[in-house]
């Protein structure tokens, strides 16, 4: 059935959704037109998943209703949502490694009581969908055995395999080269042409700038701006975000590099998924050194290392001029300070109060115990302290810390990792991931805190796949590729082409002539 390109093909008007006293949608109308890229902003905990979730059928709203392609959407039935050619492409990729793209597509797509599968006609079909959308694919590839890009890819065919007319991605890029974005990019103005309507949510602006046509911005719950992609800024959409001007960090060199406080000496660890083969690296005082790297080649391994929950294989590890030990206790009475990547599950005990979360890695140190007895009083004052210093809202010193933002949460992390009871700089900080999945507003903040630990003296380990902050935050930068670490060279040496190439596992040799020629091609 067609439909009017002028038209509405989604419409929401005074959708309300509560969870108790928290209004987590509050009156929300929205349009998105046939053939359309909406980009839907908002802080972690704005009410987009909540939205999403009622598009989906996954939550009943409480007021308001939903058209689709001008019929009612019945409320509550995540069916009627496929039905009516809503598809959603979600973060993090629900795909069975073991099964084949083909059989990744089909499922779910046929009636369990049917005694055989028509995958002869389900691969014409798939190769069909593909070809239409410029989204080539091997039917029988495993899915273990693709790139992200490609499993990406995968995910998108299967939305537009059932039939979806709007196609909802969100944060598509968040662990892509910046080659593979920019064939999505290419694939979305493709899928457009055709006639398909797609939500972009995402953090990064200035993706968000270029991929859409229209930007929906929500606050507190509430649907606070709306603007055409040409005639804003990023700097408009983060005010419209967050509700004040956002200082985003700049580019500031190192004030003093000092000695190398940690080693890497060709270490290799265990074999298995993340091993790492060789790497070597020198962490100095008053440096951030990044290392960028699509997620699952080595980066873990490399965390878990230098905070002492893995051991190498091979090679040499030294700190402070002396073998460094495989004991995360050792290493935290000795100045290493983390800030894990997957900060609920190894961040905090959601279920233990926030001020045990607080001194949870020095409670054996005197400031907070004395034989077998914990210094409430002293460790709770020390809480108090990390959360009026970090600025972490949400929740008191007795609740528990799963009830906190994830901006809160990663605020509680810092503080804790950055701000010891003696005053004292870490010398060495590992952060993993420590702006992932965060607004724009806490992503500012955290990057400033470990710019601050770098210029108190402290050499910080920053692991990210945002390249922005690799490229922004690294005093040098290497890339990891399947356990392997190139070598750390100034920031100003890269391009994003050439740490794209070097992400992909592109000889660095290689990206290093690329990075050359568009430094060529863009010199005056």
């Amino acid at each position: 059935m067609s439909y009017p390109p002028e038209a509405a093909c989604l419409r929401l008007q005074g959708i309300t959704k509560r969870f108790g006293s928290l209004v987590a949608n509050d009156a929300i109308s929205l349009e998105l037109k046939n053939g359309e890229v909406l980009a839907l902003l908002g802080e972690n905990g704005a009410g987009k998943s909540t939205l999403v979730s009622i598009l989906f059928g996954h939550y009943l709203a409480d007021e308001g209703s939903i058209e689709v392609f001008g019929q009612p959407l019945p409320p509550g039935n995540p069916g009627a949502s496929l039905a009516a050619g809503i598809g959603m492409v979600h973060q993090h990729f629900t795909l069975a490694d073991n099964l084949s793209v083909l059989d990744n597509v089909l499922l779910g797509t046929e009636p369990l009581w049917q005694l055989f599968s028509r995958r002869a006609a389900a691969r014409a079909k798939l190769l069909d969908v593909a070809q239409r959308f410029g989204l080539p694919v091997r039917p029988e590839a495993l899915i273990g055995s693709l790139s992200v890009g490609e499993r990406q890819r995968v995910e998108i065919l299967k939305a537009l395999y059932r039939g979806a007319r709007i196609l909802i991605l969100d944060e598509p890029t968040a662990v892509l080269t910046p080659q593979e974005s920019e064939a999505l990019f290419a694939t979305l103005a493709q899928m457009v042409a055709q006639g398909l309507s797609i939500i972009f949510i995402s953090h990064k602006l200035g993706e968000v700038l270029r991929v859409s046509s229209r930007i929906a911005v929500l606050r507190g719950g509430k649907l606070v701006a709306q603007a055409e992609a040409a005639q804003t800024t990023q700097e408009q959409l983060a005010q419209w975000m967050v509700g004040h001007a956002v200082e985003q960090p700049g580019r500031r060199p190192a004030l003093s590099v000092g000695a190398a406080h940690c080693v890497l000496d060709k270490v290799s660890t265990a074999a298995g998924q993340g091993r790492l083969l060789e790497v070597s690296l020198a962490l100095h005082a008053g440096e951030i050194v990044s290392v960028a790297g699509v997620s699952g080649n080595g980066q873990a391994a490399l965390a878990e290392l230098l905070c002492g929950t893995r051991r190498p294989a091979s090679g040499r590890v030294s700190w402070m001029g002396q073998p460094m030990k495989a004991s995360p206790a050792w290493l935290v009475a000795h100045g290493v300070a983390r800030i894990p990547e997957d900060r609920h599950a190894v961040g905090v005990v959601g279920d233990l109060p926030v001020w045990e979360n607080a001194v949870s890695e020095r409670l054996r140190s005197p400031a907070f115990s004395r034989a077998l007895w914990v210094r409430r009083g002293a460790a709770q004052a020390h809480a108090q302290r990390i959360i009026a210093a970090f600025d972490v809202r949400g929740a008191g010193l007795a609740s528990p810390a799963r009830v906190l933002s994830g901006g809160n949460m990663q605020k509680l992390i810092l503080g804790r990792a950055l701000l010891s009871p003696d005053g004292q700089v870490p010398r060495l900080i590992v952060a993993h991931q420590p702006t992932w999945g965060l607004d724009i507003g806490a992503v500012a903040y955290v990057q400033s805190q470990l710019v601050a630990a770098r210029d108190a003296g402290a050499a910080v380990l920053l692991i990210s796949d945002d390249l922005d902050e690799v490229l922004t935050l690294g005093d040098r930068v290497a890339v990891m590729h399947a356990g392997r670490l190139t070598e750390a060279r100034p920031a100003q040496g890269w391009t994003r082409e050439e740490v794209g190439l070097a992400m992909a596992g592109a000889d660095t040799n290689q990206s290093a002539m690329a990075g050359e020629a568009s430094r060529a091609a863009h010199a005056p």
